[in-house]
């Protein structure tokens, strides 16, 4: 008995010293900002002692830190309720993350005053809250815009992407195309006529990145000059320039104070009686969002819109989207409209939620698939992509891990084929209706009024299976 007693305080000891050695190594790591590396021991201790301010809150912010926002919001809620200092500042950017910005505004403000009880600092707060106050302001105006189709690209490959006619310029990426001297990413726009380019240069008085035009000489490109009143509010590190046709109208990427996080695409116009271009304005949800968004291009030849973000995506990676251009802003109601489902929304959670009508949808597929292919691009190994939640997109069938949702899952593949095939017979009956005769056209009609009305009940049994598939792996994951 009495040696069953040392073996068994012997072993209470060890394990006592493991966890203090484990518990020091991870505040090590988390000091260090590795917070992926820390995150499993603060989790073991977190799920061991759940009321503990200290391990909720460094397991909280390890969460955050590592993309896994909706799984930081308890435990930072805690470390807030129990006082602990800074829970307020991650809980706030928590919230932000999340899209949940009343809360974000709220707890910024609480956070700022009790800096000011304390005399610190409230600079770095100030920031975030007016950030999340963009964030409130955006939220109730995002723009009702019908994605057509994403898919998931290497980052350095990403600009081949992008298949815009002729009539709307050409891209570039600037490392290739430029020979200046300035190995710094982003791309390069130059107009139809190919007269002028549009591209970012590194400015040695602030070392940002800064939106520049050249024109062609008869030895190549002249000197890069400023585009006037620009410089002053484009915000840091401009880059990622696109003007349309009207050579006027341009968009382009930023950092900064008016952005989500991250780069945000800006607008801006010149005027031509003042000569210069005019306060840049934030485009807003669902195209800007924390992450980084940029190349946002309007084709207004094959009235196809692009944009480029790493939204839920790895390092090396970005997903495109392609959407139909408004002619008119239109916006989603932000007090009639169900919380959870602007979110979605404004975060492009699933572009099936966009689609409205079947007949513009497959039009613009059809433009999509004339414009080309760009499933040379994919990653090896991505099968598709289908969000499941904030924290989980999927490209593999070996990726779902409740088999239930994964033969839900194929018989909304199945479903998606079949919409593919019924739109594109649409789109080609639909143009072979325009040159048809009258008496061709009365033949035509009943087929293509069956089809409109098989993409509509398609549609919605997508809706359906996507939403089961959802429920069936959420469940498996929690």
């Amino acid at each position: 008995m009495k040696i069953r007693y040392i073996v068994l305080t012997l072993l209470a000891l060890w394990a006592a010293t493991s966890m203090g050695q484990s518990l020091e190594e991870a505040r090590r790591l988390y000091r260090e900002g590795q917070y992926a590396e820390a995150k499993p021991t603060f989790e073991r201790l977190y799920k061991s002692q759940p009321t503990n301010a200290n391990y909720n809150f460094w397991y909280g912010v390890c969460c955050l830190m590592t993309g896994e926002a909706d799984k930081a919001v308890k435990p930072l809620e805690l470390a807030v309720k129990r006082r602990v200092t800074g829970g307020r500042l991650y809980l706030g950017q928590t919230y932000h993350a999340l899209y949940r910005y009343e809360e974000a505004v709220e707890t910024f403000e609480d956070y700022i005053a009790d800096l000011t009880r304390l005399k610190k600092s409230t600079t770095v707060a100030d920031s975030l809250l007016e950030r999340s106050k963009l964030g409130l302001k955006l939220l109730k105006g995002v723009e009702q815009v019908c994605f057509i189709d994403s898919f998931v690209v290497p980052k350095a490959q990403f600009l081949q992407a992008y298949h815009i006619s002729s009539e709307a310029g050409s891209l570039h990426d600037r490392t290739t195309y430029l020979d200046d001297g300035q190995d710094i990413a982003g791309t390069v726009f130059e107009t139809e006529l190919g007269n002028r380019i549009y591209y970012a240069a590194l400015d040695a008085t602030d070392s940002l990145t800064h939106l520049r035009i050249s024109d062609k000489t008869p030895t190549g490109w002249g000197e890069g000059r400023t585009l006037a009143g620009l410089d002053a509010n484009a915000g840091p590190n401009a880059n990622y320039p696109y003007v349309l046709a009207d050579g006027t109208t341009l968009y382009f990427a930023a950092e900064g104070a008016n952005s989500l996080g991250g780069y945000d695409i800006f607008v801006t116009r010149y005027h031509s009686s003042r000569g210069i271009y005019l306060t840049p304005e934030n485009v807003g949800m669902p195209f800007n969002s924390p992450a980084n968004d940029y190349l946002y291009v309007i084709d207004e030849y094959n009235n196809l819109g692009w944009l480029a973000s790493d939204r839920y995506q790895p390092a090396d990676t970005v997903c495109i989207y392609v959407f139909i251009p408004n002619s008119h802003k239109q916006v989603y109601d932000y007090e009639s409209t169900e919380q959870s489902r602007l979110i979605h929304l404004a975060q492009i959670h699933a572009i099936g939620e966009t689609w409205t009508d079947a007949q513009a949808l497959a039009e613009a597929q059809a433009r999509l698939a004339e414009a080309g292919e760009v499933s040379d691009l994919t990653e090896v190994g991505k099968e598709f992509e289908f969000v499941v939640n904030d924290e989980h997109v999927y490209t593999a069938t070996d990726n779902f891990r409740s088999s239930a949702a994964m033969e839900a899952f194929l018989k909304y593949r199945q479903l998606e084929e079949v919409y593919e095939q019924k739109a594109s017979a649409l789109a080609q009956q639909r143009r072979t209706y325009e040159t048809a005769t009258e008496a061709e056209r009365k033949q035509l009609a009943p087929s293509m009024t069956d089809l409109e009305k098989q993409l509509l009940q398609l549609d919605l049994d997508m809706r359906q299976t996507a939403k089961e598939v959802r429920r069936l792996e959420i469940a498996a994951l929690n």
